[in-house]
């Protein structure tokens, strides 16, 4: 089971955010950005976010680091750790069935994730076989685009994804977000991307607009 920091609200939680980090970060990485969202306490969301495994990255020249999967290249997408990718799907999973066992409703769940993480949201939440309430990906792009037809739950398919990328990423260039979007559109699902003129990171705008999109789906 991978290792947690939560937020809990004051009364028991109605909903649950599982956020996954990027590369060579930790889950402390977004745990200051809950209260820039002001969502409504009445929601009592709960967010909970793990620690990636610590794995040697071929990108950081075989240093070992928080990752979800392994990276070969700057192209991220070169070489993709198929095996890597799927090791942390199945973790996330029982990180899924943890909050279901406190008595939240799947379709009160939302996965998110930057970068790496915005990866295993989608390899994750089209994959799931329960309702979800939203796919939220920040600076990242589909994985394993060859199997994902294959793969996807119907449970799924009708699930809001949000993607939003930074118009300057040099790491995760935008037209990588553009193509995974325009794909999940292609295959049928509700997927949305808006950029801002940043880079590999976030701004005040975009948290803004996760609030609300947060709002929507859980009110």
């Amino acid at each position: 089971m991978l290792q947690t920091i939560e937020i809990n609200p004051k009364l028991s939680p109605s909903a649950s955010v599982i956020w996954l980090h990027g590369l060579g970060a930790s889950g402390h990485d977004f745990f200051d950005i809950v209260p820039q969202l002001n969502l409504p306490k009445e929601l009592n969301v709960r967010f909970v976010f793990p620690h990636a495994p610590v794995r040697a990255v071929k990108y950081a020249g075989g240093a070992k680091i928080r990752a979800w999967f392994d990276i070969v290249d700057i192209n991220h997408r070169v070489g993709e750790d198929e095996a890597g990718i799927r090791e942390s799907e199945k973790l996330i999973g029982h990180l899924i069935e943890k909050e279901l066992a406190q008595k939240i409703p799947s379709q009160k769940i939302i996965l998110a994730g930057f970068s790496q993480g915005g990866v295993m949201a989608l390899q994750c939440g089209l994959r799931y076989p329960k309702k979800l309430a939203g796919i939220l990906v920040l600076s990242a792009w589909l994985p394993l685009t060859h199997s994902v037809v294959s793969e996807r739950n119907a449970a799924n398919q009708q699930t809001p994804i949000l993607m939003l990328h930074g118009t300057d990423d040099d790491l995760v260039p935008l037209s990588w977000a553009e193509e995974s979007c325009d794909y999940l559109q292609k295959i049928g699902y509700h997927a949305k991307l808006s950029s801002y003129p940043m880079q590999h990171t976030v701004c005040p705008e975009e948290i803004t607009m996760i609030g609300k999109w947060l709002r929507d789906l859980l009110l």
